[in-house]
């Protein structure tokens, strides 16, 4: 711990990989894809922790504590540090990881904008647009009510993740609700 003080540990990295962690759980729960009709594939997965993580991340940067730009930061590294790893495992190639890491970095943040953006409206509609191009790549799923159901489940957790105390999260702690 001393060596690392001295090395320049990085603030907030362990917090910021449980933050990581339970937004990753919180993506994975099996009813998002048995009853919010959300695909169950690799870029359907990848959406669903963009949003749990950007919805955080979201958060973790609108507090006016002035640890939030690192705790966010925090948050974003564990989520790259740890598909950079995936993609690893999967066998991507060394010289081709770092571009596809960037591109899953520039859509992450596009879709972190996008539904931000949409969370700003008093409306549903921009947000289930977002979530129709996104999680669903514009087509339809069979079910009509999942993109509703899941703008509203959207608003949910980013409100459920409006109410924690930045004390908590810069513990590592953060509560999603379940769906």
């Amino acid at each position: 711990m001393v060596l690392a003080r001295l090395f320049g540990r990085k603030p907030f990295l362990h917090e910021g990989y449980a933050l990581y962690g339970a937004a990753v759980a919180a993506a994975r729960e099996p009813a998002l894809y048995l009853e919010y009709s959300a695909p169950d594939t690799l870029a359907g997965r990848f959406d669903l922790v963009s949003l749990h993580v950007g919805l955080l991340v979201s958060r973790i940067r609108r507090d006016s504590d002035p640890a939030a730009k690192d705790l966010g930061q925090a948050v974003f590294d564990a989520m790259f540090n740890d598909m950079d790893l995936n993609l690893r495992e999967m066998g991507v190639g060394d010289l081709a990881v770092g571009k596809r890491v960037k591109r899953m970095w520039e859509a992450f943040h596009g879709r972190a904008l996008a539904c931000e953006e949409a969370l700003a409206a008093p409306d549903d509609e921009a947000l289930q647009a977002v979530i129709l191009r996104n999680l669903f790549a514009a087509e339809p799923p069979e079910d009509a009510t999942a993109i509703p159901r899941l703008a509203q489940r959207v608003r949910v957790v980013a409100a459920a993740l409006a109410g924690q105390p930045m004390a908590a999260l810069k513990q590592g702690q953060v509560e999603y609700p379940a769906p």
